[in-house]
């Protein structure tokens, strides 16, 4: 049996197609991950995020700030409407008390698109109305519609979580 010599320019060849091979495969790899825009798991994200709108939906129209709070991220921002931002879990625990005192609302999200940007991160554009009632009024419930930017994080535990919440009013100014 004989043995091949291998040439210094030879092995640099061999390794250099190697790594272009690898490379090649790897992108092939990528390429079937995000078939169609959709990146590998990407059904599985938008169920997990739509579900966590449904209890968000359902934590705002309880008053329920425990359950708001479950769904927010550890390192969250609430962005509402006419406020400034509230920053961080306790701001953001403050902020849902300070709301619930002051109205009670019901309302049914609309969503209009959830999108992963990464493996961890997502957003969702969704719309909602419904009513709210000021508790400090004997008037009755008036309209409300709003449209928000969620941005999701799956957290270590692997729960999808709000990260940034923004909304804006849809309603004609009074």
């Amino acid at each position: 049996m004989t043995k091949s010599l291998v040439l210094p320019n030879q092995q640099e060849e061999i390794m250099f197609k190697a790594l272009r091979n690898a490379a090649l495969a790897f992108a092939l790899a990528a390429i079937t991950l995000t078939a169609g825009g959709k990146t590998a798991g990407a059904d599985e994200a938008a169920a997990a995020i739509t579900q966590q709108l449904k209890n968000y939906e359902q934590a705002l129209n309880k008053s329920d700030v425990d359950a708001v709070m479950k769904l927010y991220a550890k390192d969250a921002v609430f962005m509402p409407q006419y406020s400034l931002p509230s920053v961080g879990r306790d701001a953001i625990r403050t902020a849902y008390e300070n709301v619930f005192k002051a109205i009670k609302l019901n309302i049914v999200f609309k969503i209009d698109e959830v999108r992963p940007l990464a493996a961890d991160w997502a957003y969702a554009r969704t719309r909602s109305n419904g009513t709210v009632k000021v508790l400090a009024s004997d008037q009755g419930p008036g309209p409300e519609a709003n449209q928000e930017l969620f941005v999701f994080h799956r957290e270590d535990d692997g729960q999808w979580r709000i990260a940034r919440y923004i909304f804006s009013t849809t309603n004609p100014p009074r």
